[in-house]
């Protein structure tokens, strides 16, 4: 009952392959790497999904229900972490800038509501103001240097923020790795914005809404605009107060992997 698919079986040959079909490697228990719950290959379709890194490969199962059998494609050190969070390696959660913005990221998740759905939500807020490389003034260039990369400035969180191209939410094992933007020579593979040390969990309610539109909306707001909220209506708040003080952006990004 596993699902193997092409793009996974050009991967790992078609001798591997055999043997996961025939039952041979097959975890017969597992906890799905999209909902985090028990599943059985002996009694349930499974999907095969392989994180592929330079390096390093990782094959991981689904239920069949949640995600197809697909390869994600991540980062050596993204694929690294998702080993440490199998293995049960402890990190401090943070986050660290890539590129032109090099800074400590505070990342938050929560639900945002819009049109009476909700929608899976990362607000982005870095500890210190952002200074565009080659500056030496005292001024925050956070938000500028987001417009210019395709987040738009949001007034009116009862809208949904228009796709950036090329921007992505890296998600594995069901919990958040990363955001990715293009590469800087605008081809290649894309390179992390912001990567979590350790594996950031979400809630079941924000995974089911991840899973079920494959878009999360990105926010972003500079230091002091939004602060730890422990509630998603208290988040919310801090959303529409930096809206209202014209201090958000925002962006959809597809979701990649699981």
């Amino acid at each position: 009952m596993l699902d193997v698919s092409d793009d996974v079986r050009s991967e790992i040959g078609d001798a591997e392959a055999a043997r996961l079909l025939a039952g041979e490697n097959s975890p017969g228990s597992y906890d799905c790497t999209s909902c985090r719950t028990p599943g059985d290959t002996g009694s349930e379709r499974t999907s095969t999904v392989l994180f592929l890194g330079e390096e390093t490969a990782l094959l991981a199962f689904a239920h069949a229900t949640c995600i197809p059998s697909q390869v994600v494609k991540v980062s050596e050190e993204q694929l690294q972490g998702a080993v440490r969070t199998i293995t049960g390696d402890q990190q401090q959660a943070s986050g660290q800038g890539s590129g032109a913005r090099p800074a400590v990221l505070s990342v938050t998740c929560g639900q945002v509501l819009i049109d009476g759905t909700l929608h899976p939500a990362v607000v982005v807020e870095p500890n210190s103001a952002i200074s565009r490389p080659g500056s030496t003034g005292p001024g925050d260039d956070f938000l500028p240097l987001l417009i210019e990369q395709g987040f738009r400035p949001v007034f009116d969180l009862s809208q949904a923020p228009e796709t950036i191209e090329g921007w992505s939410v890296l998600m594995a094992m069901g919990q958040l790795h990363g955001i990715l933007q293009p590469s800087a020579q605008g081809h290649g593979q894309p390179t992390s914005w912001w990567q979590a040390h350790q594996p950031l969990p979400v809630t079941d309610g924000w995974r089911v809404a991840a899973n079920k539109s494959h878009t999360v909306l990105v926010y972003a707001a500079p230091t002091g605009s939004i602060g730890q909220q422990p509630r998603e209506d208290l988040l919310r708040e801090a959303l529409e107060r930096a809206a209202a003080n014209g201090s958000l952006v925002a962006g959809a990004m597809p979701l990649t992997g699981t």
